[in-house]
């Protein structure tokens, strides 16, 4: 863009100037030459007899904004635009960067979460099959010593009964002896009152 302008300055606007200038300064000198008459003069911008120098200035201002648009104005736009594009581009790709990254993060908490929950579960699970193994332990431990407890107490119970029964045996030869020899004035042997002690023991 600032090359094309500025070969346009150096050879279009220089033929341009050098074609219309001397036209103008023709122009100008006739126009002094020409007497100056009773009528009223026009508005300068709509006279004829200034047009030349109307488009030569026209001309020369055009020529001037043109280059000072192409060479200065252009290229500090174009700059800020390619600056800009370049900016949004730049973010563009930071946001696609950090979106890419939130997802990996996000796939990444996802799996850990994933394993927590089966470590979770496993940890519960063992403790659970701990405290059964624990219990199961306990309880077989207390039914053990409840065995051997209630095996000592039918011992005791059955020694306690033995030698109750001797002695209920013993008494009742000596209150069956009492008995007969009350009722009959006879005294019956020790063996003859333990058999019917005996007897009736039996029977129930």
């Amino acid at each position: 863009m600032p090359v094309r302008s500025s070969r346009f300055v150096r050879h279009g606007w220089a033929g341009l100037v050098a074609s219309v200038l001397p036209a103008t300064l023709l122009v100008g000198a006739a126009a002094a030459a020409t007497p100056l008459s009773g009528e009223k003069a026009a508005f300068p911008p709509f006279d004829v007899a200034t047009f030349s120098g109307q488009l030569f200035w026209l001309a020369i201002t055009f020529g001037a904004l043109y280059w000072l648009m192409s060479t200065v104005a252009l290229p500090r736009v174009g700059a800020i635009l390619e600056e800009r594009a370049a900016t949004i581009s730049r973010d563009l790709d930071n946001a696609a960067q950090m979106q890419a990254k939130a997802e990996d993060t996000a796939k990444a908490y996802e799996s850990a979460l994933t394993e927590a929950r089966k470590n979770a579960q496993a940890i519960a699970q063992a403790s659970r099959d701990a405290g059964a193994k624990a219990s199961d332990e306990r309880r077989h431990a207390v039914e053990a010593e409840l065995s051997a407890k209630l095996a000592q107490a039918e011992a005791t119970i059955a020694t306690t009964k033995t030698s109750a029964m001797t002695n209920v045996a013993g008494l009742g030869s000596e209150v069956a002896i009492a008995i007969v020899t009350k009722l009959t004035g006879q005294a019956p042997s020790a063996s003859e009152a333990s058999e019917a002690v005996d007897q009736v023991l039996a029977r129930g």
